[in-house]
């Protein structure tokens, strides 16, 4: 079936324009990767030098051997999962109870909670963690983590919640459900492509946080983040290994988002349709 010219110029013009938009976050990953695969000769010559002379792999090995990196990886991952299923665990019936009772004043409290500065909870987190004697451990990560994540799925999942009918919650009930069963096989099910979405946010947030791990974390259960900055030094700036470090943090993330995109936009598609 032929494209009418209309259509054609039209498609063209919206390609072009996502391009642009995307240009400068495509030339920061170029440039990050031509960082980490340059020699330090490229890296310090001015004017820059976009394509490598030669390519070699001694930042990554750099980043390897200059800190341990694989346990820095498993403590983010233990820290982001935890903190996630904490926060589904914790923030869907909160969600629920929220949509359903109509509370939208606990829900701003919640999001203004979310928006305060993360610095403002590091003083009193850290005093509350030494006098439970939780300093430097994955309970006192994971429930700072919380700051984080579940503002983050109560707000997503109160608009899934307020799409689930009523009526279904309470057919349910007439067949013999209980209020809180009925919100287990009916109402979690139907919003399950926003418990899927708000995961992965939650999850994608959690494994960025840079603040809380550099502080409220000994060198013992630090996180990817920390890894760039522990690359940084007073004498110089190493831009292949601070390149290499932040790509390699940036990759578990950048793949997650990329297979889990189509129930990303589905489940955010499906949260905005309304009736």
């Amino acid at each position: 079936m032929a494209v009418k010219p209309r259509r054609l110029v039209g498609r063209l013009l919206f390609g072009l324009f996502v391009f642009l938009l995307m240009l400068p976050t495509l030339f920061f990953f170029f440039w990050m990767i031509s960082l980490s695969l340059k020699p330090d000769a490229d890296n310090l010559a001015y004017p820059p030098v976009f394509v490598p002379s030669g390519l070699t792999a001694k930042s990554y090995l750099s980043v390897f051997e200059g800190s341990p990196f694989a346990r820095y990886a498993l403590n983010s991952l233990i820290v982001a999962v935890g903190a996630t299923g904490l926060s589904l665990l914790l923030g869907v019936p909160a969600a629920y109870g929220i949509a359903r009772s109509a509370r939208y004043g606990a829900a701003l409290f919640i999001l203004v909670a979310r928006m305060t500065p993360a610095l403002s909870y590091l003083i009193p987190w850290f005093i509350l963690f030494q006098s439970l004697g939780l300093a430097n451990t994955y309970q006192a990560l994971i429930l700072t983590h919380l700051i984080i994540g579940l503002p983050l799925i109560i707000w997503i999942m109160i608009g899934f919640f307020e799409d689930v009918h009523r009526d279904l919650e309470d057919a349910a009930v007439i067949d013999g459900c209980t209020r809180f069963g009925s919100f287990l096989r009916v109402s979690m099910p139907l919003a399950r492509p926003g418990i899927a979405v708000a995961g992965i946010l939650a999850f994608i947030f959690s494994w960025n946080n840079f603040i809380f791990a550099v502080v409220l974390a000994g060198p013992r259960l630090q996180t990817l983040p920390v890894a760039i900055f522990n690359v940084l030094t007073f004498e110089q700036i190493n831009w292949g290994p601070l390149a290499a470090a932040a790509l390699l943090v940036t990759a578990p993330v950048l793949v997650l988002a990329m297979m889990v995109q189509r129930h990303i936009i589905t489940g955010l598609a499906a949260g905005g349709l309304k009736g």
